[in-house]
Order: C-alpha cells, then sequence, then structure tokens
C-alpha cells in the first residue's frame, strides 16, 4: 500500500466554481494575492498567499486545469460542488478583505485631496460614504477603525482628513503593493505541474 497524497481544493482556496472562466479566476487570484500578501497590513496571511499562489499556477493553464479537473471530479462529487456555498465560504474573511479595500479607497481619496490642497485637506464624510456606496453604520466602522489607527481626522470645519502618519501608510502601501506585483509575477513564472494523487493499493 502506498501513502495517499493529499488532495487539495484548489477552487475553494481561490473561492470560485469549478466552472468559473478564465477571468473570473484571475480576478479571485489577483484580490486574494494582494490581500494575503506579507506586506498588506490588515488581511497579511503569508500561508494564504503561498496557497493562492498554487492554487493560481495549476489553474491558469488550461491543460494543468483539465488534468486537476480530473483529481476534482473524483475527490469532491458533483452533490457536494453544487451544495457547497462559495459566496459564503469565508463570510468573515471576505468582510475582513472588503473592509481593507475601503479603508484603503477612503486613505487614497483623502492623500489625493490634501496633495492637491494642503491649505484645504477635508472632505466631507457624505461623499466618501457615497463613493463607497455602504450604509451610515458600516461607514462609520471604518472611519472609527481609521481615526484610531492615527491615519484621519476631523478638521475645524467636521470634515475627514488624512494625517502625517496616513500619508506615511499610504506611500508604504504603495511600495508594498509594488513589491507584491513583482513577487507573484517571479512565482508566476516558475513551472508547476499538478500532483498526481496515488490510490490506495
Amino acid at each position: 500500500m502506498t501513502e495517499q497524497q493529499t488532495f487539495v481544493d484548489y477552487y475553494r482556496i481561490l473561492q470560485v466554481k469549478p466552472a468559473c472562466d478564465a477571468k473570473t479566476l484571475e480576478a479571485a487570484y489577483r484580490r486574494l494575492a494582494k490581500a494575503y500578501h506579507p506586506d498588506h497590513f490588515e488581511t497579511a496571511d503569508v500561508d494564504k498567499f503561498n496557497e493562492v499562489v498554487q492554487a493560481y499556477k495549476i489553474l491558469r493553464n488550461a491543460e494543468d486545469r483539465l488534468q486537476y479537473d480530473i483529481q476534482h471530479n473524483e475527490h469532491v462529487p458533483a452533490e457536494e460542488v453544487h451544495a457547497a456555498s462559495f459566496d459564503d465560504v469565508t463570510t468573515e474573511e471576505k468582510a475582513a478583505l472588503t473592509d481593507a479595500e475601503a479603508h484603503e479607497k477612503i486613505l487614497l481619496t483623502l492623500y489625493k485631496k490634501r496633495r492637491e490642497n494642503a491649505q484645504n485637506p477635508g472632505v466631507l464624510a457624505f461623499y466618501i460614504k457615497e463613493a463607497l456606496h455602504c450604509s451610515e453604520e458600516l461607514f462609520e466602522f471604518h472611519a472609527w477603525y481609521l481615526k484610531a489607527k492615527g491615519f484621519i481626522e476631523r478638521t475645524e470645519q467636521n470634515e475627514l482628513a488624512i494625517t502625517v502618519e496616513g500619508i506615511d501608510h499610504v506611500i508604504s502601501m504603495s511600495r508594498s503593493h509594488m513589491a507584491a506585483q513583482l513577487r507573484i509575477a517571479r512565482l508566476e513564472d516558475e513551472p508547476v505541474r499538478p500532483k498526481r494523487t496515488r490510490r490506495k493499493a
């Protein structure tokens, strides 16, 4: 008897359905790789980052994906695929990723405003909330978090403005994103073949 290698559900790692097209697959990969990158302070997770890169390496290539789908069909019955709610695989995790993106948008908006008008750097919360398309309660959560981190502040006109700490964070975040893209590009260039699973004799 030979030891069976552990099967890994790459579709679940990328939070997509097995029937998804290449565009959906790439979009999911880009979003998760960016979020889990070690330099992304809110949602960094090295293990998950490596899992996402590995999953995409296999599934992005049509031939490799075809071979993997054979294994996937053997290990994941069709009824389980249909029963699984890929949209709710990790509700809390997706919420955290969405929040991180919202925080990034808020800071970039306020950074742009202060850079363009240092004498009047404030932006009404209403306009930012509308741009994010979020509820009043959720926006208050975002504002509370960013203020607690010291990234934004209220001006005398009761508008939101980015702080020095916030500017430093935006610059650091931009550098991290560039480094992340370079790292991802290097990893993508490494040839990887799907592991063949062995059945017990």
